[in-house]
Parts: C-alpha cells; sequence; structure tokens
C-alpha cells in the first residue's frame, strides 16, 4: 500500500457523540476512521443520532447513512456491536434489552479487558444534573452549542483553505471557560464514583465531549471525547492496554490514492 500504514485489527473499540442528523457532525472523517479499524467489539457509547435536532428539522446527509451502513456491515461480518443510548438518542432506551439488526441495546455495560480489568460503560448523562433536573436549560446549552459549532465550521474551512490543522474554536472556548472546567472535574468524580460502587476497575463513558483517559482518580477514567469537535475513538489492543485516537491528527498517515481501499474492506467485501 502506498501509505505504508496497515489496518488495524483491535479487540475493542469505542465511539460515543457522533450526533449524526446534526451539520456538526464529522461524519466523513469517522467514516475514514472506520474503514481503517476494525475490532472484535464496537460499544457506541451514546450520542450516536441526535434526537434532538431531528426533531426541529431533517438532516441526514449520504455520509450520515453511510456511518450507519458501516457499522451494521462489520456487525454481519462477526463483530459484536453494542449501543449505550445517551440523552441525544434517548428515544432508543425505550427498547433497552433488545436486539435491533444485530445491535444489542443497553442502558450500561460492563466490559472485561484482555488483561482482566472489568470497565463500566455508559453515557454519563445520568449524572448531569442540568439534563436530570433542568431540561429546559439543557436545551438552552444546546442551542448555544449548536451556534458555536456553526462558527467552528466556518473557521474550520478558512483554516483549511490557509493550509492549517484541524482546530476546535468550541472545544478551546469550552475549556477556556472556568466553570465548564468546574463542571468536567465533577463530572469526572461522580462517574469514578458510580464506577466504584459497581466493583469495577475503571469506567468509559462520553456526554461532555472532552476526551482524556486518567489515573489519578483512583480508578481508570476514560471519556471516548466526541466526533464533532476532537474527533476521538478509545481502542483497545489485544494485550488489554488502552489507547486514544485522535484522528484528526493521524489521519493523514493513513492517506492512500483515492482509488485505493483500505486492506480491511478488501478482506470484508
Amino acid at each position: 500500500m502506498s501509505s505504508g500504514v496497515a489496518p488495524r485489527h483491535l479487540r475493542t473499540l469505542f465511539l460515543s457523540d457522533i450526533h449524526l442528523g446534526t451539520r456538526g457532525s464529522q461524519a466523513e472523517l469517522l467514516l475514514n476512521f472506520l474503514r481503517w479499524h476494525d475490532a472484535e467489539t464496537i460499544y457506541l457509547v451514546g450520542d450516536i443520532i441526535d434526537g434532538w435536532r431531528l426533531k426541529k428539522g431533517w438532516y441526514w446527509p449520504q455520509a450520515h447513512n453511510d456511518i450507519v451502513q458501516k457499522l451494521l456491515r462489520k456487525a454481519r461480518k462477526g463483530a459484536r456491536l453494542v449501543y449505550v443510548p445517551g440523552n441525544h438518542d434517548e428515544f432508543l432506551r425505550d427498547y433497552l434489552g433488545t436486539h435491533l439488526g444485530g445491535v444489542e441495546l443497553v442502558d450500561r455495560a460492563i466490559h472485561e479487558t484482555a488483561d482482566g480489568k472489568r470497565l463500566l460503560v455508559i453515557h454519563g448523562d445520568q449524572f448531569d444534573v442540568v439534563v436530570r433536573h433542568a431540561k429546559w436549560l439543557a436545551f438552552l446549552g444546546d442551542h448555544a452549542y449548536n451556534l458555536a459549532l456553526a462558527l467552528n465550521t466556518v473557521v474550520g474551512k478558512v483554516r483549511r483553505k490557509l493550509g492549517f490543522e484541524y482546530w476546535s474554536l468550541s472545544a478551546w472556548a469550552k475549556l477556556k471557560v472556568k466553570n465548564a472546567v468546574s463542571f468536567i472535574g465533577a463530572f469526572e468524580q461522580a462517574l469514578v464514583t458510580e464506577a466504584r460502587r459497581v466493583g469495577a476497575d475503571g469506567v468509559v463513558c462520553g456526554h461532555i465531549h472532552h476526551a482524556t483517559i486518567r489515573d489519578d482518580l483512583g480508578i481508570r477514567y476514560i471519556n471516548t471525547g466526541d466526533w464533532v469537535e476532537s474527533c476521538t475513538a478509545i481502542v483497545e489492543h489485544h494485550d488489554g492496554r488502552i489507547e486514544m485516537i485522535r484522528w484528526a491528527d493521524v489521519a493523514p498517515l493513513y492517506a492512500v490514492a483515492q482509488e485505493e481501499e483500505p486492506e480491511i474492506d478488501k478482506v470484508a467485501a
């Protein structure tokens, strides 16, 4: 292959906060990522489809449909697909405990890594006080967030034309706000406390769009990030090692001529 980079076969893949159905979703980047990565188990850790936005206006380009088809194709080829709905796709919580098209729908899961660690997998909105007790305020925040994402899209286009790498205005602004930083810390502590309560060695969550792996909270805290700002995924290798992939940073290493397909797709075809 001309890129010199081999497709990656993983034990587990964790994705969240793709927000299909919104203009901010980086679906093309995710589709590219999925062409180069396969896994025995794929966890969709909530907010995969943005039901909030779709209720207000239908937006579903081909790339968003391609993501759904790509994931279902992986399930048909033998991958275990586990969907843990979040607050934006909470309509799927009516179907918890069922299988839809080969996809398991669960409220939470315990994942055991290859090296024997037990990880609680949960979206995390259940531990967001704003979402639980002031839903109107969450919707108000959603409007402001979507405005920031619209500005983010404009900034991104300008930066690409100028030859600069991807940079998220909304993510930068969020981390500069003192209250946001305080909220993130409280959220992380709440999820760690829940993981400890259920006897897990760590937690994998999404919801706040802040990708990180932390080992300084008593037990391991892993946030998958999102495919709106950070374009991140959490992967488990076959030896149990956990890694975060920031696809916008490494995707150029996987670039190939348009007519070439990754080995992963050739095998799956």
